[in-house]
């Protein structure tokens, strides 16, 4: 994805799902949800195992999160290999962005996204590109 359209999915997108976000304030996926809030986004932490993660009531899976609320980003922190799955969530609960983090690729779920209408953000972080684009 150009940073042109990078920059614009980042405006736009305000409501991100942090999948597989963890409760320990040193971990990258705690860091990373907790400065996007910090920039004005909302965030649904999922999780199998916790009940609140930065003040948010957590979701066991992308699914559990009511429908009245639109998921805009899926934001990725699993091992590639648990990628497919989260990509049919996301399509199901018509999300605009699936974004796999640092180290997190999966090329198949991610063509199979973008098949479905959905932009693929693969091995880049959603701070890192936040800062350097806005």
């Amino acid at each position: 994805m150009k940073d042109e359209e990078l920059k614009k999915t980042l405006l736009d997108c305000k409501t991100v799902a942090v999948v597989g976000i963890s409760a320990k304030a040193d971990r990258p996926s705690y860091i990373v949800a907790s400065y996007l809030k910090s920039k004005g986004y909302r965030i649904i932490p999922v999780r199998p195992d916790e009940e609140e993660i930065l003040g948010e009531k957590v979701y066991r899976h992308l699914m559990e999160i009511p429908k009245e609320i639109q998921v805009d980003v899926v934001d990725i922190f699993r091992r590639s290999e648990d990628v497919p799955p989260l990509v049919e969530e996301a399509i199901q609960r018509k999300a605009k962005v699936v974004w796999m983090q640092e180290g997190v690729m999966h090329v198949e779920a991610g063509a199979k996204a973008e098949k479905a209408g959905l932009k693929v953000v693969m091995d880049r972080c959603m701070k890192k590109e936040h800062q350097r684009l806005l």
